[in-house]
Parts: C-alpha cells; sequence; structure tokens
C-alpha cells in the first residue's frame, strides 16, 4: 500500500555517503525532504542532484534536511558528486543514501514488494517509479509526496514554497490558496469563528461565507 500524507515515514537505518544513519534520528526535531532516483549517471537525475545542492542553504533557513536515494550503492553516489558538480558548479554536501538492495524503495512504496532484492542488473526503467519527492515533519509524519516522470525534472522552488506554506499553516489556523507565495494573502480556517479571527488577524475579507481572507501572519 502507498503512503499517504500524515502517515508516519518508515523508519530505518542505512549507509550513506556522510556515513550510516537512522532516518528518525537523522531528522531530529526539523523537516526532512527525501528525493528519490532511479539510477546514478542519468541525465534528468544529475542536474536535479545539482540544483538541490545549490539550494540547500535556503532549506537550512527552513529547518530543513536533505537527503537524496538511489537504488545504487554508495560508492557509486560518491562518483556521481563528481559529475553532478561539473554539471550544476555546486559541491554536494547532503548525504544520499545507497539502496541496493531496494529496501527503502519498497518500504515508501515505489518499488513493489517483487521486485528483488537487488539492483544489480537493474535499468532506469525498471526503477522508473523511483521519482518521488517526500516531506516529512519533526512528527515523522509524510506532509507531501510528489511522483514525476523520469524526463520531467523536478521543480524544487515549488518545493520550498509547499514547505513554506507547511510551516504556516502548523504555526497559525490559516490555509493558503492556489499559486500562494510568501507575502500573499492566505485563508482563515472554518475552525476560527469570526470573533476570534478578528481578535487573532486584525480584520479579514469575506470573500464567500466560507472563504475569508487575511494578510499572512507572521510566521
Amino acid at each position: 500500500m502507498s503512503l499517504r500524507i500524515n502517515d508516519t515515514a518508515p523508519d530505518f537505518t542505512i549507509e550513506t555517503t556522510e556515513g550510516q544513519i537512522r532516518f528518525h534520528e537523522w531528522i531530529g526535531d526539523g523537516f526532512a525532504i527525501l528525493f528519490s532516483h532511479p539510477k546514478d549517471f542519468t541525465p534528468v537525475c544529475t542536474t536535479e542532484l545539482g540544483v538541490m545542492a545549490g539550494m540547500q542553504d535556503e532549506f537550512t533557513k527552513r529547518n530543513t534536511k536533505i537527503i537524496g536515494i538511489s537504488v545504487d550503492p554508495v560508492e557509486d553516489h560518491k562518483r556521481w558528486k563528481s559529475d553532478i558538480e561539473t554539471v550544476s558548479g555546486n559541491k554536494v554536501f547532503y548525504p544520499m543514501i545507497g539502496d541496493s538492495e531496494l529496501k527503502v524503495a519498497k518500504m515508501y512504496g515505489m518499488l513493489p514488494a517483487s521486485e528483488g532484492d537487488s539492483s544489480q542488473g537493474r535499468t532506469p526503467a525498471d526503477n522508473a517509479t523511483v521519482r518521488s519527492v517526500f516531506v516529512i515533519g519533526p512528527d515523522k509524519k509524510i506532509k507531501l509526496s510528489l511522483t514525476y516522470p523520469m524526463t520531467t525534472g523536478r521543480n524544487f522552488d515549488e518545493i520550498l514554497r509547499v514547505i513554506d506554506s507547511i510551516q504556516l499553516t502548523l504555526n497559525h489556523q490559516v490555509a493558503t490558496p492556489a499559486n500562494w507565495n510568501q507575502g500573499d494573502d492566505v485563508i482563515i480556517t472554518p475552525a476560527v469563528s469570526n470573533e476570534e479571527a478578528k481578535e487573532r488577524f486584525g480584520g479579514f475579507e469575506t470573500v464567500l461565507p466560507y472563504l475569508r481572507k487575511t494578510k499572512q501572519p507572521i510566521n
């Protein structure tokens, strides 16, 4: 069964390019992004890993750790880092999981249990579903999951936008409308009465009886 939002992210202990980690312990009291790749030395994934390396400071500002995963071994990841830097100009400092026994890919529903227990001999097409992004909160619950086709590079600015929204809405009783960005108006959730909304937000606009907008609270 695939993982859903608010499910607990499966915990695991595994080798990475930065040594062995226990996933929940590694996340700690912040957020984490687990983003997966079907195979090392593939063109689209090489660009993605480089972009993430260049954006690491932005995620750090949001108390969010980055970790990549591919079903290839850690030693392959270490060699791949050189290509990633050549393409993007960015060094990869975040850990990359070596999932050569396919355990994590199966645990996170990216590969079925029947796919064996070794990455050897597998092609990118065999691992096409290992193209997911999971955002995991301090409570170790899944806050977002996205899966991309192999031919479409991921938009990590969108992942940043979603994290901004998640963190804002966790701290305030608001939601964010379509195409929301930092500083835009937000929606007051139905759980907040009009009287409480005035006290909490200082005012609001009633667009529809069930749709009230207000200025973004300071997070």
